[in-house]
């Protein structure tokens, strides 16, 4: 791999990373189901007029965009807006790697190794800490959220592994058909037709430039160029290479929300959240389990990764399960991952 490609690595996760603060930022603004309706509506008009539709089965293209569109952007958005500081979002979104090897191992009937047992468990007793130390400073219901959004995300894996997509950057664009609707329906009944028409009627004032930024950062940054830049990388590199630099995406979202909002993590989280990292990549590593579903970036983001979430938020970690799911080289045909 070289330097220019590494360079372009820690540049993705960088922009994943600062998916988190961006979210944060947007949601002073646009309540969270609407803001992740208009995410997914930026991005699929052009898909729709522009992109040809992947070749996959129906269920499979569907059951991505709810897992990684719906699911995750829900509920990591309302976990954010209900108080969830970003950068332990992007920690704990970690979570969707040991979720996504439970899932397989449960629904597609897949044999864990040792080395996935004992990475799952101390990534699991990582958030556990993160979870019992948040509930008793403050309210636990966000860190309950986020590991939904987390779940999501899994779920989304799974689907996007079972379509088995020849062009995986495509079908991260159609996926992102499908969630609008579902969220527009859910935008309407929980936060209402006069609260989705005060927001886009003061869309255009001073207070809200911020939050339209933070929105544009995350569709145009985080979600086309992170991704478009993450799934180059992983043509021309074994995943085994490129997976690894998502691992940055939390480093980078926890140091960006300290600098932008003051947000301070205890080192029982920091030790927490480097157990969560460090369980990640040992089950990740090569020599296990074939067939778990490759993670699908975000947040994403189409997201917080992300934007992959995510922002993939994000959310940004999804590809750390390839090398292990494929082995070297195989990888590289599979979808990147959600901020």
């Amino acid at each position: 791999m070289s330097v220019r490609d590494r360079l372009l690595a820690v540049f993705v996760a960088v922009c994943w990373g600062l998916n988190f603060p961006a979210t944060a930022i947007a949601l002073h603004h646009f309540p969270p189901f609407l803001m992740g309706a208009l995410r997914f509506t930026l991005i699929a008009i052009p898909t729709l007029l522009l992109v040809p539709r992947p070749k996959v089965p129906l269920r499979w293209l569907i059951g991505t965009g709810l897992g990684l569109g719906v699911l995750q952007f829900a509920f990591l958005y309302v976990g954010m807006a209900a108080g969830m500081p970003s950068g332990l979002a992007s920690l704990v979104l970690q979570a969707s790697a040991p979720f996504t090897v439970i899932i397989a191992a449960v629904a597609l009937r897949e044999r864990l190794s040792g080395r996935q047992v004992a990475g799952i468990l101390v990534a699991v007793g990582g958030l556990a800490v993160i979870a019992v130390h948040r509930a008793q400073y403050a309210s636990l219901l966000p860190v309950i959220l986020t590991l939904c959004a987390a779940l999501g995300w899994a779920i989304g894996n799974i689907c996007s592994r079972q379509a088995g997509a020849p062009s995986p950057f495509r079908l991260t664009l159609w996926m992102s058909v499908v969630p609008p609707i579902p969220l527009l329906i859910m935008s309407l009944i929980f936060e209402g037709p006069a609260r989705i028409g005060q927001t886009m009627i003061t869309v255009i004032t001073p207070e809200a430039v911020p939050a339209v930024f933070g929105l544009l950062y995350i569709v145009l940054i985080a979600t086309l160029i992170g991704y478009g830049l993450w799934n180059g990388l992983l043509a021309r590199h074994p995943s085994s290479e490129v997976a690894p630099f998502s691992m940055l995406v939390p480093i980078v979202g926890v140091a960006s929300s300290w600098v932008a909002f003051g947000e301070r993590v205890e080192p029982v989280v920091i030790i927490a959240g480097l157990a969560v990292i460090g369980g990640v990549l040992w089950a990740s590593r090569k020599g296990r389990l074939r067939g778990v579903p490759d993670p699908v970036p975000a947040a994403v983001p189409l997201g917080s990764g992300h934007g992959r979430l995510l922002s993939r938020g994000l959310p940004a970690v999804r590809a750390v399960h390839e090398e292990s799911v494929d082995g070297p080289g195989r990888g590289r045909t599979g979808p990147a991952a959600t901020e």
